[in-house]
């Protein structure tokens, strides 16, 4: 493959899916691509992996250490993603030239990229030091290293030159996956080098927009349930968005102004209700991340969403997920996040982590667990929910950093 940077070709349009893992959270990434001179967008599959079910046993506390640490810290191309054991999405990304490929997690909550934590990172002839060293923590993980600047390929004759990489030297929780893209808001990437603290690294984003790879800032998220633990059924769209994976009107709703939720792609909700049950009853602030593999409400509003399932409790001391008696199952009511006006479903399927997948999750057998938790915090912090991949396998997602905004759409 050639993994120079194109700036003149002629029409084309390519579709790729890109799915994302983390060993605690899902993502699933959209690139749709068509070029004239350059390219508009990319659609990149993404795909869940196979993987042990023990390990994941956690998986609802490292969204909650992921959730605390979030309250303190020219037309589009559709790239495939890989959904792993249900909570987690990878896309294939080449690194160097000649790239070798890394499997790394598509990151909304984060915006710095790094390979090296499964196959380590390959130096070629554009591998280049900064001469800074670079560390991030995600709650329940973290990686430090060195920052290099290489060539980037995301799909064929999409290829970023100059993009900053981090060789995860040390690093925890980053099971069978090589790192992280990140697509996070720039901002995020402050306090991240070190000797220089305060400088900004372009993210993904940005120098596919200043090279001419893309001639928006926006990105379209497309997640599925999936029907194994390694499923190719989701895609991220870079520089636009792709009708194919959505129906009727994009509803938007602008970047919050409320922090922490403001660092990333925060927004407002007007309300959430559980049937006629009130679960939040104000305009409240959270956040909507590719990287939680749950939806988490704060303590106070969660606790309203559980009294209103007849027996339900949460399993606080082993799994950290709700427990639903089978009795309850047939009477739950869809819970409903209103956003600018227009309500957004989880209807009852949604709610629940199927049976049939407890042993990869790495929970016990026969029981009913749910996809709605706790946030571990009540409300009034600043984010006082977030909207993970359970919540996103519903939507088309958009986030649109030209006009601040996040955008959802049914499927």
């Amino acid at each position: 493959m050639d993994c120079r940077p194109h700036h003149s070709c002629k029409q084309a349009e390519t579709s790729l899916i890109v799915m994302r893992s983390f060993s605690a959270f899902l993502i699933a990434v959209i690139i749709t691509a068509s070029r004239s001179t350059s390219w508009a967008s990319v659609t990149i599959p993404l795909a869940k992996l196979e993987g042990a079910g023990s390990y994941l046993q956690g998986s609802a506390h490292a969204d909650r250490a992921r959730a605390s640490f979030l309250k303190t810290t020219s037309g589009p191309k559709t790239i495939p993603a890989t959904n792993l054991v249900y909570i987690q999405y990878t896309t294939s990304v080449g690194v160097g030239c000649p790239p070798t490929y890394y499997n790394l997690i598509v990151d909304t909550g984060s915006s710095n990229t790094f390979v090296g934590t499964g196959k380590k990172y390959v130096r070629t002839s554009t591998s280049v030091p900064t001469g800074q060293n670079v560390s991030v923590t995600y709650g329940s993980g973290f990686f430090s290293g060195i920052e290099y600047i290489d060539t980037v390929t995301l799909a064929a004759g999409f290829v970023i030159a100059n993009q900053s990489i981090g060789d995860a030297l040390q690093f925890a929780n980053f099971d069978d996956v090589d790192g992280i893209i990140g697509v996070g808001p720039v901002d995020l990437t402050q306090d991240t080098l070190f000797p220089d603290t305060d400088t900004l690294i372009p993210t993904i984003m940005d120098n596919a927009l200043k090279q001419g790879l893309i001639n928006q800032r926006i990105f379209g998220i497309s997640f599925a349930p999936a029907t194994t633990s390694n499923d190719t059924n989701g895609a991220i769209t870079y520089g636009g968005i792709d009708p194919a994976f959505y129906t009727g009107d994009i509803t938007y709703a602008p970047v919050t102004k409320i922090h922490p939720a403001a660092r990333y792609w925060g927004i407002n909700v007007t309300d959430v209700t559980y049937g006629t049950h009130t679960v939040i009853p104000r305009s409240t602030a959270g956040i909507v991340d590719a990287g939680t593999s749950l939806v988490l409400l704060a303590d106070d509003f969660f606790s309203r969403y559980l009294q209103a399932i007849p027996g339900a409790y949460l399993d606080v001391n082993n799994t950290g997920l709700i427990v639903i008696p089978p009795s309850s199952v047939a009477g739950m009511q869809p819970l409903n996040f209103t956003i600018n006006g227009r309500a957004f479903s989880m209807d009852t399927a949604a709610q629940l982590i199927p049976l049939n997948e407890n042993a990869i999750w790495g929970i016990k057998t026969g029981v009913q667990y749910g996809t709605i938790s706790n946030l571990g915090a009540d409300s009034g912090g600043g984010s006082d929910f977030i909207v993970g991949q359970k919540f996103m396998e519903k939507y088309y997602v958009v986030f649109d950093a030209d006009h601040n905004r996040v955008g959802f759409a049914y499927t």
